[in-house]
């Protein structure tokens, strides 16, 4: 049953407040649709047509979406019934695909390891599962309140409302402090693209207010060799990727004579220490424990399989000399997203019988993507989410035309029932970058209550990330090559 201009009419106003057919994620009711259209939507039709596109974005994927196809298919939108009737080729590709799709999928727990996360909810990762899965401690009141009370400073935001959600050993860290003892900081980047987005600042900037409080020094490894092992590029275009990326985090403000960044291509060479460090992680781990912490199997490269040494290297001040002055027991904390977790733990297991100590974490929750909490970002797919390189119009466009929205399906009901802040990405970018709390809050129960509508929420958060990220350009305009040859020149560090 063909559906009429009218019909279009209604899905343009559905889609307007809602990326998908029904419910938060992508499903099988968005690929019937999707197929009923033979060209892009026209158009007058804004919010349909970006509808279309985004499906369209997921090629052959289209066919594991969940859910099982109906034929036809019917969708109820403000009470109205718009039919849409399958062709004989989209029923018999469906039987085909049904079985696949119901068993394939469905995520039915979350998904978290160093390359891949992915939520089994529109609300994202569950956290409370997941620390239970790893063992690490909740970041609670009473280690904020030690926070505060050893610094003399109020938590940084991302301490206080969760980002930061999770630690190991953070009171051991605070100990030290405590009695006057110094630690350092480890931090990094993979480098996969030369524009880092907005989610990549997340650790950089938990790392620069620690430098800043704590007044310690930092090491930043570009894991270029890690992209090598792991991605389809070549060495040399990975080396230039790490390189390209030390200009934004240069540009975060780090203090120079406190900070050290390096490319593992590059310094591994010419280490003696660091190497030495990574041979004694390499020889204390056997294969099944690697096997069992990443899921390699006797297909991954020997690459893949030593490179969890490399990146356990950097906990250790021994690794760096040049900096720590031969000094083989100052403590480490490493700020980083908790899917690194497993890196670490395989440190903390290995480190005492290697002499050395185990470096302490706060873990940080990941940044969604602007279609949801539930789906990824890609750096090959510039619409899912803001590029440190994206003009003004651009962030405007973006999140006008992708931010998955929790608001309701017409005015009138999101007036009377109020928007979902735990689904709409709008809101959750504001509890990353709006600083005042007493405004988010002002935010959060004036969009709760449909006081706020959708698109007044977005335009609050187009001014915030507007100002960022144009912040950000002007600073790494600023960046000389000859700059960040000082960062990533090896010598002693402030200490």
């Amino acid at each position: 049953m063909p559906i009429t201009r009218e019909e279009e009419k209604v899905l343009d106003e559905h889609f307007l407040a809602n990326s998908y057919v029904e419910g938060f994620t992508a499903s099988q009711s968005d690929a019937a649709l999707f197929e009923y259209f033979t060209g892009t939507p026209s158009q007058d039709l804004p919010s349909l047509q970006r509808w279309f596109r985004h499906i369209a974005s997921f090629d052959k994927d289209r066919t594991t979406f969940p859910g099982s196809r109906r034929n036809p298919l019917e969708i109820f939108i403000n009470g109205r019934k718009i039919t849409v009737m399958a062709d004989s080729t989209a029923v018999e590709q469906s039987a085909a695909l049904e079985q696949f799709s119901t068993a394939e999928a469905q995520v039915d727990e979350d998904i978290v390891d160093p390359w891949n996360v992915q939520a089994s909810s529109s609300k994202g990762i569950d956290y409370d599962k997941l620390i239970d899965r790893f063992g690490s401690s909740r970041i609670d009141a009473t280690l904020l309140e030690r926070f505060e009370k050893v610094t003399g400073r109020k938590p940084h935001h991302f301490l206080r409302r969760g980002i930061f959600f999770s630690h190991r050993d953070m009171h051991r860290i605070l100990n030290l402090v405590e009695a006057g003892k110094k630690f350092f900081l480890y931090t990094g980047r993979g480098p996969s693209s030369e524009a880092m987005h907005v989610g990549h600042l997340i650790p950089f900037i938990m790392t620069k207010w620690l430098q800043d409080v704590f007044d310690v020094p930092l090491v930043v490894q570009l894991t270029d060799d890690e992209k090598y092992l792991w991605k389809d590029l070549k060495l040399e275009q990975c080396n230039k990727l790490a390189y390209e990326n030390s200009k934004d985090i240069v540009a975060m403000g780090f203090d120079i004579n406190k900070t050290f960044i390096f490319s593992d291509i590059d310094f591994i060479e010419g280490s003696g220490e660091f190497y030495r460090n990574v041979l004694k992680v390499q020889k204390h781990v056997t294969f099944n424990q690697v096997k069992g912490i990443f899921g390699f199997d006797e297909s991954s490269n020997i690459g893949k399989i030593m490179f969890p040494a490399i990146q356990a290297a950097p906990s250790f001040s021994s690794s760096f000399p040049f900096i720590f002055k031969g000094k083989k027991d100052v403590p480490c904390l490493i700020p980083c997203a908790i899917d690194q977790d497993p890196y670490f733990r395989m440190t903390r297991d290995v480190a005492p019988r290697i002499g050395l100590q185990k470096p302490a974490l706060l873990h940080s929750t990941f940044f969604p993507a602007l279609a949801g909490a539930s789906t990824k970002m890609s750096a090959s797919d510039e619409n899912s989410s803001i590029f440190l390189t994206d003009t003004a119009n651009q962030i405007k466009k973006k999140i006008n035309k992708y931010a998955f929205s929790g608001g309701r399906d017409t005015i009138e009901e999101h007036r009377e029932k109020g928007g979902d802040c735990e689904v709409d990405v709008s809101y959750m970018y504001l509890t990353f970058f709006l600083e005042d709390d007493e405004k988010l809050e002002e935010i959060r129960q004036q969009y709760s209550t449909g006081n706020m509508l959708t698109g007044e929420l977005k335009a609050e958060l187009i001014k915030i990330l507007q100002a960022l990220v144009a912040e950000h350009q002007a600073r790494r305009k600023e960046v000389t090559e000859d700059l960040v040859k000082e960062y990533m020149k090896p010598r002693p560090l402030n200490f």
